[in-house]
């Protein structure tokens, strides 16, 4: 498996001078796409030259203590240090989807529960722009619908990462796994008799798509604009700034009523279709793939109800990954981390059988 890593070193060195030419630098999109290919090759390359240099050490080490038994746990400690740069490689090496290093598009939506349902959603849109505040990214509404009570009928969230990812590392790639449906069981505001209820929001995690990825024929759209409006039907403003677009081909339809211009409510939803169009586009070239591949590409099921938030025990389950914890109140603080790696883990190891089968 390990071979594969010298066919990389000429595309690291290649790639290595494109970035130091001006020229490269001159086109945005292009310098981004060779930074983070950059990026991942030199995540591979230093770990493999770290794997074979504990080879030598290791053989110097053994030798040594042969003749002297002091230099045992030298041996030991260089052992232990190459099977963790074995493993580690071995993860780096395992096929990742393409579009990892991209920015993601969360849309929340509240299902079962009415009035509840709403404000858990709006509690998951607090608990993501949290935690993407603890990795260092931005986040901006691109769309929103609000509910009478302040929670949200339906949101949707742009999450941004600032200059080059590490491998893996990017949002989509991270929150990929948050999408399917979340579920809550606690007591609602609106419950006078202090029972505990159970709803559901659905949440759906785009890769976020530029104009190069996805190509869209202005003629393939119809535009319709309306007036926005608020909780319970309120009139937000008298102009006609909100905006539905639909993608004729596909019938992909997207509205957003955010923004008080017609121009930014376009923008924002040009945005979202894009998105939306390269999802549908990989979903239908995974449909054409093997079984195999679509094993290695998507492992965790999403479609389905996830993970339970239930507050009277400040407990949070993954039912996909089995993993559990007793600090729920921290997650929807943003400490989120243990919960998602509980899910790349699981795809990770799923994908590393694939390979090894």
């Amino acid at each position: 498996m390990f071979e594969v890593v010298e066919g990389l070193l000429a595309e690291h060195a290649e790639l290595e001078t494109r970035l130091a030419l001006p020229e490269t630098h001159a086109d945005a999109r292009l310098a981004k796409k060779l930074n983070q290919r950059y990026a991942e090759l030199t995540a591979i390359i230093s770990t493999w030259r770290e794997w074979q240099g504990t080879a030598d050490d290791l053989t110097a080490a053994r030798e040594l203590a042969a003749e002297d038994p002091g230099f045992a746990s030298e041996v030991d400690a260089l052992a232990t240090q190459r099977e963790v740069a074995e493993e580690r490689l071995r993860r780096l090496l395992v096929p990742r989807d393409p579009v990892d290093d991209k920015d993601a598009l969360l849309e929340i939506k509240s299902g079962e529960g009415g009035e509840e349902s709403a404000l858990f959603a709006g509690d998951l849109l607090r608990m993501y722009t949290r935690y993407a505040e603890t990795r260092g990214w931005t986040t901006e509404i691109l769309d929103a619908a609000e509910s009478d009570l302040g929670g949200y009928k339906s949101v949707t969230l742009a999450v941004k990462a600032r200059g080059v990812t590490e491998p893996g590392q990017a949002p989509y790639g991270v929150l990929k796994f948050e999408g399917g449906v979340h579920r809550v069981q606690r007591v609602p505001v609106t419950e006078s008799q202090g029972r505990v209820h159970t709803s559901a929001a659905g949440v759906l995690v785009l890769p976020e798509a530029e104009a190069v990825d996805v190509q869209i024929d202005e003629h393939d759209l119809r535009i319709d604009v309306f007036r926005s409006s608020g909780p319970g039907g309120q009139s937000v403003n008298t102009t006609d700034s909100a905006v539905r677009i639909t993608h004729v081909p596909t019938g992909i339809v997207v509205s957003c009523q955010n923004e008080k211009s017609q121009l930014q409510n376009k923008e924002q939803a040009l945005r979202i279709l894009r998105a939306r169009l390269l999802v549908a586009a990989q979903d239908e070239a995974d449909a054409e793939a093997s079984e195999a591949r679509r094993s290695q590409v998507r492992t965790v099921d999403r479609s389905e109800r996830i993970r339970t938030y239930n507050y009277p025990e400040n407990r949070i389950s993954d039912h996909r990954t089995g993993y559990k914890s007793y600090n729920l109140d921290q997650v929807l603080n943003g400490d989120l981390q243990p919960v998602i790696d509980s899910c790349i883990d699981a795809d990770l190891n799923a994908r590393l059988d694939a390979v090894d089968a």
